[in-house]
């Protein structure tokens, strides 16, 4: 599942919100652990909208592909540690070009016809030819991409034109539609027809969503069995739009489950109540490098990062409850973890900030403000309003910061949709932006931070580092894992540049009452839910 990733299409830019699992927090024990496991039970979980037309190849919504994970299965299953586990296939082996997967045996769509490897292969042809036009596409699927099955065997094949290190996860990570749905897609909008763990029994937009176990389910992730106790009989997501609300929800044991970003996670906290924790990449400061800007000068980007105190602009734009930054790419938010970060980024040195712009030959005018050949350093700082009073606050702190060396700053908020066109569409004049591009992968990065700029190109802050695409050239022509180690190489050549510094990372809590479970990728695992007693 992608997170805040921005995802070109025909030119225009979306973001899309995913929570990502980077660890637990709160009460101790594991999904099942030692306590009284109680079967029969409801399991309600508070949502933030409406998860809208269900259909899972046509959706970028987190809160719809949240609810999915509970109807539809997929190839394979990423675990709490973001490494991967069976799911409908049981063997699996790829290159950078094609992929093989081994259907597990017994698997059954929702009104008991079985699934075939044939409807494997319909999945991802459907996704790949661009003329569906699926959300899925480029993100699973390459484009193009095709698949040929082996019934008999149970085997799906699928071969891209497009090399893609990290191809057998991307292609593993597509939800599975069975064959009805696959054949009139109205049926998915508001049901399901898949091979998940549950059923869709009703739908009432707005207000709530209720789900019924199927209890032949035997393929679920990993070593998974039947008969497992505390499982919940039926699931209900209840759209519950204000975080108080839910809040208050929760601790009236009205709901089970609830994940906030606001401050009411603070009083949740204080209740000690069982708690799951996800990390969203949230401060990451980009520059304009595109030819007549500051930023295209390197003395310039890294004296305006070495003013800053990272770590403290980090705790101001998350109200004190963020981690810092590691690199592109979360801890636990896909299978590659190393520190790209690590000691990359220049240290917090106000003078010696000072000194460089000096050097640089930017000198300080009767009204304090720099100037080099008659141009002054004046930055325009965009921010996104989506990030509340913590983002509006950091960028006032680096509005002063940088004042105080002698730099013009405004500052301009922009919500989403102005973030897709006025910055990532290239459309408008900023300098300085704080613009989270969430990752699964660090493949994932490789159009926006090289190659060309908008409209040709996803490439918004104009970079050119030679060192950078040297190691993607690298790191590309390996299988998965096996290139991690070359993705942090080619990453903290951006870091040693300054071409992006990401320092802070937001800390989401998924709080729980009545009910334990484990998060994958962000979002709660329907297997590893169990009802206590």
């Amino acid at each position: 599942m992608k997170s805040l990733l921005i995802v070109a299409a025909s030119g225009t830019l979306t973001l899309t919100l995913t929570l990502v699992a980077c660890g637990s927090g709160g009460s101790s024990g594991g999904a099942s652990g030692s306590q009284n496991l109680a079967d029969g039970k409801t399991f309600t979980m508070a949502l933030g909208g409406d998860p809208g037309n269900l259909d899972p190849h046509f959706t970028s919504l987190s809160v719809t592909m949240a609810a999915d994970r509970f109807l539809y299965d997929s190839l394979l299953n990423i675990d709490e540690k973001g490494g991967l586990v069976a799911g409908l296939a049981g063997k699996w082996t790829g290159t950078t070009t094609k992929a093989t997967f081994t259907l597990r045996k017994g698997i059954t769509c929702s009104d008991g016809t079985p699934l075939t490897a044939g409807d494997v292969a319909a999945n991802i042809n459907f996704v790949g030819d661009p003329k569906n036009a699926s959300t899925r596409a480029g993100v699973f699927v390459p484009a193009g991409a095709k698949a040929t099955a082996d019934d008999a065997a149970g085997t799906v094949t699928v071969t891209s034109a497009t090399a893609d290190a990290f191809l057998t996860r991307n292609l593993g990570e597509l939800q599975i539609v069975c064959r009805r749905g696959m054949k009139d897609r109205r049926l998915l909008k508001q049901g399901a027809d898949g091979t998940g763990v549950y059923t869709l029994t009703e739908a009432v937009s707005g207000d709530h969503y209720t789900l019924t176990r199927r209890k032949d389910y035997a393929w679920g992730p990993g070593a998974w069995t039947t008969g497992q106790h505390g499982l919940p009989d039926r699931v209900v997501f209840k759209i519950v739009t204000n975080e108080t609300t839910a809040a208050n929800l929760l601790l009236s044991h009205q709901v089970n489950a609830a994940a906030l970003v606001g401050p009411d996670k603070q009083r949740l906290k204080a209740t000690k109540l069982f708690e799951r924790d996800a990390s969203l990449p949230l401060g990451e400061l980009w520059f304009n490098e595109k030819a007549g800007f500051p930023g295209a000068d390197e003395a310039v980007r890294r004296a305006l990062t070495q003013a800053l105190d990272l770590g403290e602009l980090g705790q101001v734009v998350t109200s004190g409850t963020g981690k810092p930054a590691t690199g592109l790419v979360a801890l636990g938010m896909g299978p590659c973890n190393q520190n790209a970060i690590g000691s990359n980024l220049p240290t917090h040195d106000v003078n010696v900030a000072t000194s460089a712009l000096d050097a640089a030959g930017w000198t300080a005018g009767a009204d304090g403000v720099r100037a080099k050949a008659g141009r002054k350093l004046s930055v325009a700082l965009y921010y996104p309003t989506a990030g509340g009073q913590g983002m509006q606050a950091g960028a006032e702190l680096m509005q002063k910061v940088w004042k105080s060396i002698g730099v013009d700053v405004t500052l301009k908020a922009v919500t989403d949709t102005e973030t897709g066109t006025q910055i990532a569409g290239g459309q408008a004049a900023w300098n300085a932006a704080i613009l989270p591009l969430g990752l699964t992968l660090p493949s994932e990065a490789v159009s926006f931070l090289s190659g060309p700029t908008p409209p040709g190109g996803n490439n918004f802050a104009g970079i050119k580092n030679a060192e950078y695409t040297a190691g993607v050239k690298a790191a590309s022509a390996m299988v998965g894992t096996d290139g991690c180690g070359k993705w942090a190489e080619a990453e903290a050549a951006l870091y040693r540049h300054v071409d992006l510094v990401p320092f802070v990372n937001s800390v989401v809590p998924t709080f729980a009452q009545g009910a334990r479970f484990e998060l994958s990728e962000g979002s709660v695992t329907p297997g590893s839910i169990r009802m206590l007693g």
